[in-house]
C-alpha cells in the first residue's frame, strides 16, 4: 500500500474558502481533491505534504500551520496498485503565489460549495468531518469500476 498525503488549505476565520486542485493527468484526472501526493522513502508525511503542496500549487506551507487530522485507507481489490494510506492535513496559512502546474489546477472555492459530485465518492463521507475539526481514521473499498464505494468505515477520535 502506497503511503501518501493530502492537505486542504482553508482561508478565513471561520473558513470561507477551501483550496481544491483539479487533477489534470494520471490517477484521478478530472476530479477535484486536496493537494498532496506520495511520501518518498526519505520523507515524513509532514515533509512530504509541504513538498507536494509547493510542487502542485506554488504555495509554501509551514509545519506550524499544518494540523494532522488522521488518515484514510483506500482499497482497490481490482487494481491493487491504486491502494493508499493517506495522511490528512488541514492548513490555515501559506506563503507564495498560487500557480497552475502540469498536474494540478488549484482553485479557491466557497467552503459551502464544495463540488462533491466532481470529487472521489468517499470525500462526501469524511471531508465534512475533517472540516468540522474532527480527527478521523477511515477506510474505503471500491468496486470493480474503481469508482463505486462497496464498503467503508469511519472512526472519529
Amino acid at each position: 500500500m502506497v503511503e501518501a498525503t493530502v492537505c486542504f488549505i482553508l482561508d478565513g476565520s471561520p473558513p470561507e474558502r477551501i483550496l481544491l486542485g483539479l487533477k489534470k493527468r494520471g490517477f484521478g484526472a478530472g476530479k477535484y481533491n486536496g493537494l498532496g501526493g506520495k511520501v518518498l522513502a526519505h520523507e515524513t508525511p509532514l515533509k512530504a505534504i509541504v513538498s507536494e503542496v509547493e510542487e502542485e500549487s506554488g504555495l509554501i506551507l509551514s509545519a506550524d500551520h499544518l494540523r494532522p487530522m488522521g488518515s484514510v485507507d483506500f482499497f482497490f481489490p481490482f487494481r491493487r496498485e491504486y491502494e493508499q494510506h493517506v495522511h490528512v492535513f488541514l492548513a490555515d496559512a501559506w506563503e507564495g503565489e498560487m500557480r497552475e502546474t502540469d498536474e494540478m489546477a488549484p482553485t479557491w472555492l466557497a467552503i459551502d460549495e464544495i463540488p462533491h459530485s466532481k470529487m472521489w465518492a468517499d470525500d462526501a463521507h469524511w471531508l465534512p468531518l475533517v472540516l468540522a475539526g474532527r480527527r478521523i481514521e477511515a477506510e474505503f473499498a471500491f468496486g470493480e469500476d474503481n469508482e463505486t464505494i462497496v464498503s467503508f468505515a469511519i472512526c472519529e477520535f
